[in-house]
């Protein structure tokens, strides 16, 4: 087993090294052959080497901060006892392990549930999970705000790289555009033969193609983590939506593109651009949009002016009716919010049914995947955040 580990360990660093020789390559193809080889104007020379060199620098510190940050670790106190993972492993049936888990995460800051409403557990790690962690089996561990392992850095993107992982794409797009719009011209020169300098020219013409076709792949990647950046979610909750003790949410942890974007680089401006730990938060409590729920109608009463009002149906109302005489109507809510009814967005009003993804761990299915016909019941829309 210890050589198979080496092998694999050697197997993932190869897209690491892949990545490294190709901007250890272009600094070369850029820096030597172009500008001091190709360029004979000494003026324009000196102008694209101080500007290349901090954009390559800024991009060599996010990959190296993306690759070598430490992933920050579970709290202990996620993690079952010896005797509470006992008494887990012997308990009779899946309904008394939820019971157990419900006991262990009650004074735990737990929000997220799995689609049959039970707390999330990790059996590997035999720890409950964190909200948005999730376990990587290349890591081997549970990982806090878990957004996909990405094997061209060979580290999770998490909860304290994400923000590294960002700007290398913002950094690398930026490089990618600088060297293709400065190489054009020669790329234009050699391709038409104008100029001819051995195996200069073949440098510089794959600089140049190197560079668009990377700028191409990375706009498309760095747009869609704008776009979760903006609204909050990871790449696993875009697929799958956030379960809360209410259902599937979603926009659950959506605060606002302005306070979406500050929860992942900080407050001070000053750092959003630097790769250095800025992200708001501890990684296991999250802030989540909230709407009201029923239960919170009842404290709206002392802000509304005409809670506690009564209705009074007219005096020539007979049987049963009459009874409403001498009861009390309150009127609940304040006129402006409401609750609402919701449907799964997995669900397909064309088919009758629903559609959702099983979470690791969950306890009322076999598979994966399951199909469930859809209930008519409504649910209000709302994010409960206290402990039950």
């Amino acid at each position: 087993m210890g050589v198979i580990n080496v092998c694999l360990a050697f197997i993932r660093w190869l897209p690491v090294l892949f990545i490294t020789l190709v901007i250890a390559w272009s600094y070369y193809a850029y820096v030597v052959q172009m500008c001091i080889i190709t360029i004979t104007n000494i003026p324009q020379k000196v102008i694209y080497l101080i500007l290349y060199h901090p954009i390559f620098a800024m991009l060599v510190w996010c990959f190296w901060k993306t690759i070598f940050t430490d992933l920050a670790q579970v709290p202990k106190e996620f993690f079952l006892s010896a005797t509470d993972l006992d008494q887990f492993e012997r308990a009779e049936n899946e309904e008394v392990q939820k019971e157990i888990l419900n006991r262990l995460a009650r004074n735990l800051p737990v929000q997220c549930r799995t689609n049959s409403g039970a707390i999330r557990y990790c059996d590997k790690c035999k720890c409950i999970k964190p909200d948005r962690a999730h376990h990587c089996s290349v890591c081997g561990k549970c990982i806090l705000k878990m957004d996909h392992h990405c094997p061209w850095i060979n580290n999770c993107v998490c909860f304290n790289t994400y923000k590294y992982f960002v700007l290398f794409l913002g950094y690398s797009l930026l490089y990618c555009i600088y060297v293709a719009a400065t190489s054009l011209q020669y790329f234009i020169k050699f391709w038409v033969g104008s100029t001819h300098k051995g195996m200069g020219d073949f440098h510089v013409l794959f600089l140049f193609f190197a560079t668009v076709m990377f700028a191409i792949s990375i706009t498309s990647l760095l747009s869609y983590h704008m776009f979760l950046t903006f609204v909050n979610r990871s790449t696993l909750e875009s697929f799958r939506a956030p379960i809360f003790r209410s259902g599937p949410d979603k926009d659950g942890f959506n605060l606002g593109k302005m306070g979406n974007f500050m929860e992942i680089f900080g407050d001070d401006r000053r750092y959003w651009l630097l790769p250095i730990f800025t992200s708001n938060g501890d990684g296991v409590t999250f802030p989540t949009r909230m709407t009201p729920s029923p239960s919170s109608y009842h404290s709206m009463e002392s802000t509304n002016p005409n809670a506690g009002n009564t209705t009074q149906p007219s005096e020539d109302q007979s049987g049963d009716k009459t009874e409403l005489n001498n009861a009390q109507l309150p009127n609940f809510g304040d006129g402006v919010t409401y609750p609402v009814r919701t449907v799964d967005e997995d669900y397909d009003s064309l088919l009758g049914q629903r559609q959702r993804w099983m979470e690791e761990g969950d306890v009322d299915g076999s598979g994966d995947y399951v199909t469930t016909s859809f209930s008519p019941k409504a649910n209000s829309v709302f994010i409960n955040s206290e402990e039950e």
